[in-house]
């Protein structure tokens, strides 16, 4: 089966980060996942998928080597089923605490220290419940199936 991604210049990588075993805070994760099985079904070429717990200063590297970077993660903010939104360099103030840097911070450390940018989202799906459970909410799995859709038709569109 050909495919239109065979046809892209546009190297991509999506990247889902959460905690598994903290029931919504896998939504990130669940997503990653889900592109990746489409990524496999459908024979694209040029695009990775990456998960973590947590972003970390060593994923400044991991992302140097892409065109694109689309960061997926669980929020409990205030929205409806979830939000695509764009991520700029930003510094931040390291803490000897942190157990996390976010996504504007990976990418300016990426820029200072690979001269890169590579033009960078986040969708934010929202979840309902982080227990120490390893199943996600019903409402959750729906906000999923949503995020998963127009993922797939965003990737389209962002790679031609």
């Amino acid at each position: 089966m050909a495919s239109f991604f065979k046809l892209t210049i546009m190297k991509t990588l999506i990247y889902g980060y959460g905690n598994p075993g903290r029931q919504d805070d896998a939504l990130g994760i669940r997503l990653a996942e889900k592109m990746e099985e489409w990524i496999r079904e459908e024979n694209i070429t040029n695009i990775e998928v990456d998960y973590n717990y947590q972003l970390n200063i060593e994923d400044a590297d991991r992302i140097s080597d892409f065109e694109l970077v689309i960061f997926t993660d669980a929020s409990i903010e205030e929205m409806n089923d979830f939000l695509f939104t764009e991520v700029n360099p930003s510094e931040a103030t390291i803490e000897f605490t942190m157990h996390a840097v976010s996504p504007s911070f990976v990418i300016d450390l990426c820029k200072k220290l690979y001269g890169k940018t590579p033009k960078t989202f986040l969708v934010h799906i929202k979840g309902y419940e982080f227990d120490f459970i390893e199943e996600l909410t019903e409402n959750a799995n729906l906000n999923l199936a949503k995020a998963t859709s127009f993922l797939k038709e965003k990737i389209k569109e962002l790679t031609k």
